[in-house]
């Protein structure tokens, strides 16, 4: 499966455990989450709930359902979008992300390669990454 970063840049090809055709992703996410998911939109800063979400949980993907960050890594970053100091092990992957006229890092879920955001050099200890997460490519399931 080739996978389009941002800006059209095409990757190189990676297969991942779960792989879906865009018309049974679009089934199975809303049009904001297809967006963001599976080509690598971004929404607007300030407008997920996940942002303020302060309960002790696992936020999991929102296209397959893997645990990606617990509650206890995320912080708040000032940026509009939910922030976390580090990933739950194995839980996501990264990509450089060469559009926009600039580099970044692009995370994306292990599992089912879904975009979740980019990581960034500037967060808190321990690890000081800042993972600014696309709240719709994530849910939230609260600890029991």
């Amino acid at each position: 499966m080739k996978r389009l970063f941002g800006g059209g840049h095409e990757a190189t090809a990676e297969s991942f455990p779960i792989e879906r055709s865009d018309e049974e992703w679009r089934v199975k996410l809303s049009p904001q989450q297809f967006a963001v998911l599976r080509k690598h939109a971004t929404e607007r800063a300030g407008t997920s709930t996940l942002n303020h979400e302060k309960r002790n949980g696992t936020f999991i993907c929102a296209g397959c359902g893997q645990n990606l960050f617990s509650s206890e890594t995320k912080f708040e970053s000032g940026t509009g979008w939910p922030s976390f100091y580090a990933p739950l092990e194995g839980a996501v992957g990264t990509h450089e992300d060469r559009s926009f006229f600039m580099t970044r890092t692009e995370v994306h879920c292990s599992q089912c390669g879904g975009h979740l955001g980019h990581v960034f050099e500037d967060g808190p200890r321990p690890t000081g990454l800042r993972y600014c997460m696309n709240g719709v490519a994530m849910d939230f399931k609260p600890q029991e």
